[in-house]
């Protein structure tokens, strides 16, 4: 082949390789820090970093995020940027402003509304209306991150059987931390659970300990995921001690004066803490 002929071939091949070399990078979407580890190591039991900062995100002073418990399963969290996000919305529990993203669960009425605000832009259902399928939700929103691993579901009044991956584990990727909000969990975790999950350094938890699950089993899945913050929520029935008693000394319990708590990847516990806010207890 002649030079030029030799110049001209690579030159096209750089104009059809480039631009699809790109499009195959947005293809992949965003890359989830919180499972970079968990997919290789399936039977692990992810630690949360506990204010070491990962290699892949640059942490700044002032990168806090607050939540706010604003009743049964619906927390409100604000991310440094501004974003505003309500869990397990059902529009009875709502933040003081509109909340950018929303997120919801079919298990209960209590746990999803169908008529949410017309004024709110993401309003993610941790279920699919397409049977048979599951709610795939990767999405970027602001300074957050949003992900969803699927479980089991029971029918609701004592219909007997399961609905497969009627509830949704949101997993919020903030500043650094990685938070999960567990929704309605009837089940135990599997170990593709927790290999899709990865690691959570703060957990919204349910510790109704019956419409969900017992205080025992709900108490193995928290220490099998050793999150650093763990966040108690829909409370019916028994007394949150129930919940906090299956728990030895490897955790702290701190019953909290309000519904409020701030915290970043540099000032998360060392030691793992059930943090109870004010309305839970």
């Amino acid at each position: 082949m002649k030079p030029r002929c030799l110049v001209l071939a690579i030159a096209c091949l750089a104009i059809f390789t480039v631009p699809n070399l790109a499009a195959a990078q947005q293809d992949r979407g965003p890359v989830s820090q919180c499972q970079a580890i968990a997919q290789n190591i399936p039977e692990a039991t992810f630690a949360s970093f506990s204010g070491v900062a990962p290699v892949i995100h640059a942490v700044t002073e002032g990168e806090d995020v607050k939540f706010t418990y604003l009743g049964h399963s619906t927390f409100e969290i604000e991310t440094p940027g501004g974003i505003v996000i309500a869990t397990d919305y059902n529009g009875w529990y709502r933040p003081a402003v509109t909340p950018d993203v929303v997120t919801m669960n079919k298990a209960h009425s209590t746990h999803f509304t169908l008529t949410p605000d017309p004024g709110i832009k993401h309003v993610l259902h941790g279920w699919s209306d397409i049977p048979g399928e599951k709610a795939r939700i990767s999405l970027v929103v602001g300074d957050a991150y949003i992900r969803n691993v699927t479980t089991d579901i029971r029918f609701s009044y004592g219909l007997g059987g399961s609905q497969l991956d009627g509830n949704s584990i949101f997993i919020f990727e903030i500043a650094g931390l990685c938070i999960g909000h567990l929704g309605h969990l009837h089940y135990e975790l599997t170990d593709t659970h927790y290999t899709e999950i990865g690691r959570l350094d703060v957990v919204m938890v349910p510790v109704d300990g019956g419409l969900t699950m017992g205080a025992d089993s709900m108490s193995r899945v928290i220490n099998r995921l050793r999150s650093s913050l763990i966040l108690p929520m829909h409370r019916r029935g028994p007394p949150v001690n129930a919940f906090i008693s299956m728990f030895g000394t490897g955790f702290d319990v701190n019953y909290a004066p309000d519904n409020i708590i701030t915290v970043s990847l540099r000032t998360l516990p060392k030691k793992p803490l059930i943090y109870v806010m004010k309305d839970v207890q």
